[in-house]
């Protein structure tokens, strides 16, 4: 068996103990999904294979709209031909499925932050097609104090980037004119949180001091 197959095969195994198991005590709430979602929270958080939002605040199949990309980032509002996932999928959340909050999920080891701050990734070039460089250009304007102050490589640094980073998913989500319209009318809000993989410790953010700490 070459190695993808084994891969699917773990899969394959993990879906049949899912249907035998979960999908079948749980099969009325299933069938209710398949009329339709009507979750609360839009997730928007890191591709990284360690940070899994339903997995951290434990819900049920339906209860959060989850984005995930490098490093949790939210582009600013803009209008120019394109394909913007994230903006639409923003767009859907808020406007459509009406959700009561959006969180920013950063988390700890993040190596597109980590790319962000080094501008490399991986102890190489940030890729021949350049979209992760692209993509991480939107810390830019973060990093050079950052660096400045702290360098570009160990934890402290490296924590720092990835709580500068939610801080500018947050500001660039208020770019959006859904959101300029909601928020001060108190429809929707804005939450940024950082998961710390090494101890599983979730930090929610206060707006107001711009500091994180840990969720009581």
């Amino acid at each position: 068996m070459t190695q993808h197959n084994s891969a699917m095969g773990d899969l394959l195994a993990g879906y049949h103990r899912f249907r035998d198991g979960h999908w079948a005590e749980e099969r009325e709430r299933w069938s209710a999904l398949a009329e339709g979602q009507s979750p609360r929270t839009m997730v928007i958080s890191c591709s990284d294979s360690r940070v899994d939002p339903s997995q951290i605040f434990d819900v049920a199949p339906g209860e959060l709209f989850v984005v995930r990309n490098v490093a949790a980032l939210v582009p600013p509002f803009e209008t120019t031909p394109g394909q913007h996932g994230v903006s639409a999928a923003l767009e859907f959340a808020v406007q459509f499925l009406k959700v009561e909050q959006v969180i920013v999920l950063g988390h700890g080891m993040c190596g597109g932050c980590q790319a962000a701050l080094t501008q490399d990734l991986h102890g190489n070039a940030l890729g021949e097609g350049g979209f992760v460089a692209k993509w991480i250009d939107m810390l830019d304007d973060v990093r050079d104090p950052i660096a400045a102050e702290l360098g570009t490589t160990g934890r402290t640094a490296e924590r720092a980037m990835e709580l500068a980073a939610v801080k500018v998913s947050l500001a660039n989500l208020r770019t959006f004119p859904c959101i300029q319209e909601k928020e001060p009318a108190g429809e929707i809000a804005l939450r940024g949180a950082y998961f710390a993989i090494s101890d599983g410790v979730l930090h929610l953010l206060d707006e107001e001091t711009g500091e994180f700490a840990p969720a009581g």
